[in-house]
């Protein structure tokens, strides 16, 4: 009777440490799926973004900063914008910064697509993706986001096609060695080819207000009045400078100028009465960024990614000015 009774105890203690062994195992898988649910409910709260633009000066740049900003904080992630003002050397830091502070990810929009290269490989030496944004950049680029620009640049030309019935004589006012205005000037030149439209000059405007009004100077200086019909102008501050530079010149009459943006600045100027502003090839930046954003996270995710994402552009010009949403 006694070892019956031994013997049944044992069983129901075998019993007792199998039922509390399998709810261990319960409790700890549980708490490992609740683990693997909350590291996926984060979303990006633990992705840090580094976004380095030409310069905060232009309407455009500030337009895809603010953008960016406010998509980061949809997202949970945390936005570094810098500046490099132009300069190659000041970009070069900030992208060697961005990978000391352990980004995972960077968005590039360069001062210069070839000399930026060796701060792109640094990048990619460190495991962290650059997306290039506006233009494309040389180095080991994760993918590219940018305007169509050529389009930007057969859209101005086909303007003034039509409106000067396929002949006359046209200004090129280009801007930084970027991609985005070598394409500009390339779909220009390449749909004015085969018409009797020529370019009588060309110079560096660099993309600044002040510069186009400088170089328009000099333009106006070496050609006599009545010898422009018009001037394409790589960018809208650019496009701007030059009407300056007419208006001071008194050759309001002479000529028009298309620009490439869509910019705030550019609007203001076309709806002012009298403006020689006939047009823009409108850009959306803010568009842009977020697109750049999202091939970035796919490169985060493994995905393959398009080379180059070209978004439209649209011709702003006095008939439906009134109709453009802008920036």
């Amino acid at each position: 009777m006694m070892k019956r009774l031994i013997k049944s105890t044992s069983i129901l203690l075998v019993a007792i440490f199998m039922l509390l062994l399998a709810a261990c195992s319960g409790n700890n898988e549980t708490s490992g799926q609740e683990n693997e649910s909350a590291d996926n409910s984060g979303g990006q709260e633990d992705l840090k973004i580094g976004l380095t633009l030409n310069n905060l000066a232009n309407p455009f740049f500030v337009s895809m900063s603010d953008a960016a900003e406010e998509y980061a904080d949809e997202m949970g992630a945390e936005m570094i914008v810098q500046a490099a003002d132009a300069d190659l050397a000041k970009q070069t830091s900030q992208i060697e910064d961005f990978i000391t502070q352990g980004v995972d990810l960077i968005l590039l929009n360069a001062v210069d697509s070839e000399g930026i290269a060796g701060a792109v490989a640094q990048a990619d030496a460190a495991g962290i993706p650059v997306i290039s944004v506006d233009v494309g950049a040389d180095g080991g680029i994760d993918g590219t986001v940018t305007s169509d620009n050529y389009q930007a640049g057969v859209l101005a030309a086909e303007y003034m096609i039509e409106d000067l019935d396929g002949k006359g004589n046209v200004v090129v006012i280009d801007g930084p060695p970027v991609t985005a205005v070598k394409d500009r000037i390339a779909g220009f030149e390449d749909t004015i080819n085969g018409t009797d439209i020529e370019v009588i000059a060309k110079q560096n405007g660099e993309g600044s207000r002040e510069k186009g009004l400088q170089v328009m100077e000099s333009i106006l200086q070496a050609n006599e009045e009545g010898t422009i019909d018009a001037v394409f102008a790589n960018n809208d501050p650019v496009a701007i400078g030059a009407e300056i530079a007419q208006h001071q010149a008194e050759r309001e009459d002479e000529f028009y100028i298309v620009g490439v943006d869509g910019s705030p600045d550019v609007i203001e100027a076309m709806s002012k009465e009298g403006s020689s502003i006939a047009g823009t090839s409108a850009q959306h930046p803010d568009e842009m960024v977020k697109e750049a954003m999202d091939v970035g996270l796919q490169v985060l995710d493994g995905k393959e990614v398009e080379e180059i994402v070209k978004i439209p552009v649209d011709l702003i010009t006095q008939d439906n000015l009134d109709s453009y949403e802008g920036w």
